[in-house]
C-alpha cells in the first residue's frame, strides 16, 4: 500500500447513466469528474504529477483509459488541495453583474473585499488569510443572478462544486421571492401555467414550484437557470416583476447576511 494516498470517500464507483458499454475503457481524468472527485482540468494535473492511484497503482500518464469500477484514490497532496478550495457566499445588490461585464458595468467579484467580509455566523471576525489575490483569480460565479436582481450568489474554485449547481443535470433548487405587479389580470389557469407548461427558447420548461406568499410576492422554486428565466416566465403570462431576490441554493439560505456582504462557505455546510 502507498504510504502517501489518503483515504477518499469518492473512491467507490458510482452508478452510471452513460450508455457506452459500461466494460469499455474511459479516460482516467473522465471516470474522475463523473465520480465528483474533482473537475477535469484538476484531474488532468493530479494525473501529471502523479497524485493518482487507480487500483494501488500509481497513474502518470495523460489519457489512459480505464474501465469503470476501478478503485481511483488521491493522494494526500491532492486531498489537502481539494479540501483548501475556496467558497464564497455573496448577497448580491441590484447593479452588479455575476459575471465579466461590458464596460460600465461592475462585476459582483469587486465586493469580495475585507471592508465587506461579513464573518462567520452572527460573530464578526478579522478577515482569516483563505481569501487572498491568488484565491480571488480562481473563484468563478456558479450560477447567474442578472443586474436587476438581488441574493445569494456563490464563487468557487471547487469544480465539484459548480458542476453540481450548474451542470446538465444538475437538478439543485433554486428559491426566488418575486415582487410582480398586474395580478389582478391573473387567473387560477396561468398559475397552473408557471408551474409547468411554458416554453423558452424553443424548449419546454421543467415543472416548478410556484405560490403566493402574499397579495403582490409569488415564491419561485425552480431545478434549472435558463436566461432570466423568472422575470421571462412572468412575463409570458402577463405579470411585470418589481423586485426578484434568489434567497436559497439547495440547502444553503441567504440567511441573514448582509446586502453587499459576503462570507466563507463552512465545511459543515451542504448545498
Amino acid at each position: 500500500m502507498n504510504s502517501d494516498r489518503k483515504n477518499n470517500p469518492n473512491n467507490t464507483p458510482k452508478n452510471n447513466t452513460d450508455p457506452q458499454d459500461p466494460n469499455e475503457p474511459v479516460r482516467l481524468s473522465k471516470l474522475m469528474t463523473e465520480r465528483g472527485i474533482c473537475s477535469r482540468r484538476e484531474a488532468d494535473d493530479y494525473i501529471a504529477q502523479g497524485l493518482v492511484f487507480v487500483n494501488g497503482e500509481r497513474v502518470q500518464t495523460l489519457g489512459v483509459k480505464f474501465t469503470r469500477d476501478v478503485k481511483i484514490e488521491l493522494a494526500a497532496k491532492a486531498q489537502q488541495k481539494q479540501d483548501d478550495l475556496v467558497t464564497v457566499i455573496l448577497n448580491k445588490p441590484i447593479g452588479y453583474v455575476s459575471s465579466q461585464p461590458e464596460p460600465g458595468y461592475q462585476p459582483a467579484i469587486q465586493l469580495l473585499t475585507e471592508e465587506n467580509f461579513a464573518g462567520y455566523g452572527n460573530n464578526k471576525k478579522t478577515l482569516t488569510p483563505h481569501l487572498i489575490p491568488s484565491h480571488l483569480k480562481g473563484l468563478a460565479v456558479a450560477g447567474r443572478l442578472d443586474i436587476d436582481s438581488q441574493g445569494i450568489l456563490i464563487f468557487t474554485q471547487d469544480g465539484r462544486l459548480a458542476k453540481k449547481l450548474i451542470g446538465e443535470n444538475s437538478g439543485v433548487e433554486k428559491e426566488y421571492l418575486v415582487r410582480v405587479r398586474g395580478q389582478e389580470f391573473f387567473t387560477n389557469e396561468k398559475l397552473a401555467l408557471l408551474r409547468h407548461g411554458l416554453e423558452l427558447d424553443g424548449k419546454i420548461l421543467k415543472h416548478a414550484l410556484v405560490e403566493w406568499v402574499n397579495n403582490d410576492q409569488l415564491r419561485f422554486i425552480l431545478t434549472e437557470g435558463r436566461k432570466r428565466q423568472v422575470r421571462r416566465m412572468c412575463e409570458a403570462v402577463g405579470l411585470e416583476v418589481k423586485g426578484l431576490k434568489r434567497v436559497r441554493i439547495g440547502k444553503l439560505m441567504l440567511g441573514h447576511l448582509p446586502e453587499g456582504q459576503w462570507r466563507f462557505l463552512e465545511s459543515t455546510e451542504q448545498i
